[in-house]
């Protein structure tokens, strides 16, 4: 296949996935939805599944966070949302109504930023989410270049109404739209935007000098190479090597410019391109057509920016998965690899919270469910997950004896946690239940926090604790890396996804 024809072959296959990104899908559906040969959508697919856009299970196959990466680029390279999120965030505070952010789409407007009010009656817009331009307030803000403001009084869907104000550049040109959301539970259209107008306009007037304040730098990258330099290139030789023919490099490399596009606020040159991937530029050159002809990316002057078109692939679906959905084929696959039960959790309070877990089935088994809490202190995952709280808080918590080896003492507590965090693990032996042996790991978010623990528990007849550390431990840690890797991905790490009464 010839290189500007794989990369655009690749990204058909991920807009067939996008289509329908909760539905698991089976390579012959994508034979038949793309028109191309199963030869070439098997080979596409090998080389998603190697950069982490994609997963495959035994029959089917679905989308993967790090598939988020190119929504990203597009988001930090418009930088719109870096600049005026804080705004937004503090209007729909002041407001407690929720508040959106969009961009012309095409024929569309496209949601760059969202802040919602948590109610019964919630919107439901995602960041990436298409709606039809002619049916919505910010839409219509951005339709007609001279509009002050537009209003959706249940355009878009019975009970929905909002109000919008474009925010424009130097030149008077709309860049976005602020809208405010609510329902008619609340407020009329008319009350709201009596309502919303006077903080939505004294909003947009900040967001305005904010973005006059900041423009987009001008000049190249430097003349030393970012960080990750000549990265694509050494890691598409390693897995062309490994994979031969299955691996495409050239999709590899062409998804890897697009990336680069949003390195740089207000896009970048060629040659930033070329250093940023450490790709020749006649390579980011023919992946650069391909881009503006698919509608990705635009030439503005001598630089490549990227299009908001680029949010289509899977960014609403994927950034709205919760940690236990993120989670859960990590889980799977280790309890497949292992043969014992998996579990993650995150810290609640003084509790430990079940948020996702992949059982085996056996005569003698642990009986969890997701939603189930257990006191920190005496748990595997609580002890890793407490690493990070001061010691007069460690101190602080209430220490029952649930069995006759739990530590019930703060010094013992302290010293316990403290050793989670230099080991990197924690182990406990029939502390939270008698018969019961958990090993966990800690899981990091993209700061490096620790934001969740993933555990293997077991009957103590079966596994010693050096059993544990020796057979369970190592599979545990990749695991951990795996989910850690994943969430990087996420702006924010995704919500746990229980019910509040959980």
């Amino acid at each position: 296949m010839e290189p500007a024809g794989t990369l655009e072959r690749g990204i058909a296959v991920l807009r067939v996935l996008a289509s329908e990104p909760a539905r698991r899908m089976r390579a012959t559906e994508l034979v038949h939805a793309t028109g191309l040969a199963r030869s070439t959508v098997d080979r596409v697919l090998a080389t998603l599944v190697r950069l982490g856009y994609v997963r495959t299970g035994e029959r089917d196959v679905q989308l993967a966070p790090g598939l988020l990466e190119l929504g990203a680029a597009y988001l930090r390279g418009g930088g719109l949302g870096d600049a005026l999120s804080p705004l937004a965030e503090r209007l729909a505070e002041e407001l407690d109504e929720s508040v959106s952010l969009a961009v012309r789409d095409g024929d569309g407007v496209r949601f760059v930023g969202q802040f919602t009010r948590r109610r019964t009656m919630s919107v439901a817009f995602r960041v990436g989410d298409l709606l039809p331009a002619q049916r919505c307030a910010a839409g219509l803000a951005l339709l007609d270049p001279g509009a002050p403001w537009a209003e959706d009084d249940q355009l878009i869907e019975p009970g929905l109404i909002a109000v919008a104000v474009p925010v424009r550049d130097g030149d008077g040109t709309p860049v976005c739209a602020v809208s405010v959301v609510s329902h008619t539970s609340r407020h009329t259209a008319a009350g709201l935007r009596e309502h919303a107008m006077p903080r939505l306009l004294k909003t947009v007037a900040e967001m305005e000098s904010t973005l006059a304040a900041t423009p987009a730098p001008a000049g190249s990258l430097g003349t030393s190479a970012p960080a990750g330099a000549d990265v694509v290139v050494d890691g598409s030789r390693v897995a062309k090597q490994e994979l031969g023919s299955g691996f495409l490099q050239s999709l590899a490399r062409g998804l890897a410019v697009l990336v680069s596009l949003g390195s740089k606020r207000g896009g970048v040159t060629l040659a930033d391109a070329a250093r940023a991937t450490g790709l020749p530029r006649a390579t980011v050159r023919r992946s650069l057509q391909v881009l503006e002809r698919l509608g990705y990316a635009a030439a503005d002057g001598s630089r490549f920016v990227l299009l908001p078109r680029v949010m289509e692939l899977g960014y609403a679906h994927l950034s709205e998965r919760t940690l236990g959905e993120v989670v859960q084929p990590h889980l799977a696959d280790l309890v497949a690899r292992l043969r014992q039960s998996a579990s993650v959790a995150v810290l609640s309070g003084d509790d430990v919270l079940y948020v996702a877990r992949v059982a085996t089935v056996s005569i003698m088994t642990v009986d969890i469910a997701v939603g189930t809490r257990f006191p920190a202190y005496a748990t595997a995952m609580g002890r890793v997950l407490l690493a990070d709280r001061p010691e007069d808080r460690l101190t602080a918590l209430t220490l029952e004896p649930l069995t006759r080896r739990t530590i019930t003492t703060p010094d013992a507590l302290v010293a316990a946690v403290r050793r989670a965090a230099s080991d990197g693990y924690a182990l406990v032996d029939q502390e939270l239940e008698e018969g019961v042996r958990s090993i966990a790991v800690p899981v990091r978010d993209r700061d490096g926090r620790v934001v969740a623990a993933v555990n293997v528990a077991t009957h103590a007849s079966r596994a010693t604790p050096a059993d544990l550390r020796r057979d369970v431990l190592p599979a545990l840690t990749e695991t951990a890396a795996r989910i850690s890797a994943d969430l990087r991905h996420f702006p924010t790490t995704p919500e746990p996804g229980l019910r509040p009464h959980d």
